[in-house]
């Protein structure tokens, strides 16, 4: 069984990258563990049954400690259905494209932005400047370009790029969703990226082009960096539990408070598609108000804007033209406030007899 299982994902792995080619091995080799263990008189393709092999793994998997995230419990059904599918093909044992239904695999659960408050943001920055050490300052940029803590890692010695005259920008390499992008950056990021260089110029490590020192692998970096955090948080006294991620949350947010569009944002982000920005910014509130607001004072879809200030009319025929605009402004706005019905139509009327009167007026005005 794991020798027709393993061609059958090297069939599938042989245009996927090697940390995919690694998931189908992985949830190949842990289905066929709990079959070993559970149901050892399994020892062919056709012999598989939904009740008890398939549903008993699906149990066992929900029911392990530490639970199971629901993302990953899902990841290992859809790469088991597609083993098993590449196996129907392959092997010709068509009934094993049923053993894993649609319906087994549950949704994803809602994911909302985790911004951090304005006052977790404010301790966590003045710490980070206040040690002023690698970690301090990665974070910082991190905060301040909303790169990912993997993005971070992979960051090269030279990663800061001159746009244009006192313009720079941070070139973010080929990260999670394969994309690279430039983030603009201000003085401050500079400064940042300055210190990082400062740091990796005393490191023993050899040069090897990367802005932060690996001292093992890039992963080791990285769990560095989370440690990094965690004690920064612990130091604090910030009972919730602070992820790096969550520094991205509050750049975007921080972002949409600040004018820039959404289109904007994504590209600020790296995202591929609108569904996933809207998880990372967070609509408080206070937003929804503010924007009620300005779109409650300045509603230029309902009240279109006056041709004549009445301040400033003139005299004679080019006065009667000026009164006979500003009516026909007071009157349309009245007209568009009320529903639909013969008293808005009446007003309709009246105020296509005003163009008509206005149209006659400046006829005369003609020399």
């Amino acid at each position: 069984m794991a020798s027709v299982f393993g061609r059958a994902v090297d069939s599938l792995s042989a245009a996927l990258n090697p940390e995919t080619t690694r998931h189908y091995r992985g949830t190949a080799r842990n289905f066929l563990i709990y079959l070993g263990a559970a149901h050892p008189e399994v020892r062919s393709l056709h012999q598989l049954r939904r009740e008890p092999h398939i549903l008993g793994w699906m149990s066992r998997l929900r029911s392990q400690a530490p639970p199971l995230a629901t993302a990953s419990y899902i990841n290992r059904l859809i790469a088991l259905r597609r083993i098993f599918n590449e196996l129907a093909w392959t092997e010709q044992v068509s009934d094993l494209v049923h053993l894993i239904r649609s319906d087994d695999i549950p949704r994803l659960p809602l994911r909302l932005p985790r911004p951090l408050t304005a006052q977790q943001d404010q301790l966590l920055q003045q710490e980070f400047l206040q040690r002023n050490d690698l970690g301090g300052n990665a974070f910082l940029l991190i905060r301040h370009t909303s790169i990912r803590i993997g993005e971070c890692a992979d960051l090269s010695f030279d990663c800061l790029h001159s746009t244009g005259p006192d313009q720079w920008a941070v070139h973010v390499p080929l990260g999670k969703l394969k994309t690279e992008r430039l983030v603009p950056v201000d003085s401050f990021v500079c400064q940042l990226v300055q210190r990082l260089r400062f740091f990796r110029s005393l490191d023993p490590l050899p040069a090897d082009g990367w802005l932060l020192a690996r001292p093992l692998t890039k992963e080791a970096l990285v769990r560095q960096l989370r440690d990094y955090l965690h004690q920064v948080c612990h130091a604090l006294h910030l009972s919730a539990r602070i992820v790096p991620h969550q520094l991205r949350h509050t750049y975007a947010s921080e972002m949409l408070r600040a004018g820039v569009g959404f289109p904007a944002v994504m590209k600020l982000l790296g995202h591929t598609s609108p569904e996933m920005t809207m998880r990372y910014l967070d609509v408080t509130l206070s937003d929804l108000r503010r924007e009620f607001d300005l779109a409650h004072s300045k509603p230029r879809h309902l009240t279109p804007e006056l041709k004549a200030s009445p301040a400033i009319l003139r005299t004679g025929l080019n006065g009667v033209i000026d009164t006979l605009i500003s009516a026909q402004h007071v009157l349309e706005m009245f007209r568009r406030a009320l529903p639909n019905g013969a008293e808005r139509s009446c007003f309709g009327r009246l105020s296509n007899r005003l163009t008509k009167i206005l149209t006659e007026a400046r006829k005369l005005a003609i020399p």
